[in-house]
């Protein structure tokens, strides 16, 4: 019996602290998945996109994307862009955390197909909750398709 594939926590945020608490609060709600930290968009999509810019590299894993939106080289926006508009990682989970609640932002990015969208700075709890509902969400989507 196989289980599903380990899901790799991608973290795109700049802002040390953050990434620091971000990561305190995974682990605090039992999550041991493996992250791995980006401070900066284009590094981030390199990972994401591999040296093809396909995101062929990363067929056959499950990822989770934390995105800050304010990024030193790049708008988290446009990273959301790139990951959706990709064949190979479109349907990657995305929640985006940022310091803004703008109505028009936070619908900016749920139309451009963020999953989950955390304020920051980020309450534990709801940080928690969307964990969870995404890994109840990925759950579901490893099981083999019947057929």
């Amino acid at each position: 019996m196989s289980g599903s594939k380990p899901v790799t926590i991608v973290m795109i945020e700049d802002d040390e602290g953050h990434a620091r608490l971000i990561e305190k609060n995974i682990r605090r709600a039992g999550v041991t998945n493996e992250i791995m930290a980006f401070s900066g968009g284009l590094p981030a999509l390199d990972y994401l996109l591999g040296p093809d810019g396909t995101g062929a590299v990363q067929n056959g894993r499950t990822l989770l994307v934390l995105l800050d939106l304010n990024l030193p080289d790049m708008s988290g926006i446009d990273i959301l862009s790139r990951i959706r508009s990709s064949k190979c990682i479109a349907r990657v989970m995305v929640i985006v955390l940022t310091t803004t609640d703008d109505p028009r932002e936070v619908q900016h990015c749920f139309s451009l197909g963020a999953n989950v969208y955390v304020p920051k700075p980020m309450q534990y709890d709801r940080f928690v909750e969307a964990i969870r509902q995404l890994g109840l969400f990925m759950s579901v989507m490893a099981l083999p398709e019947v057929g």
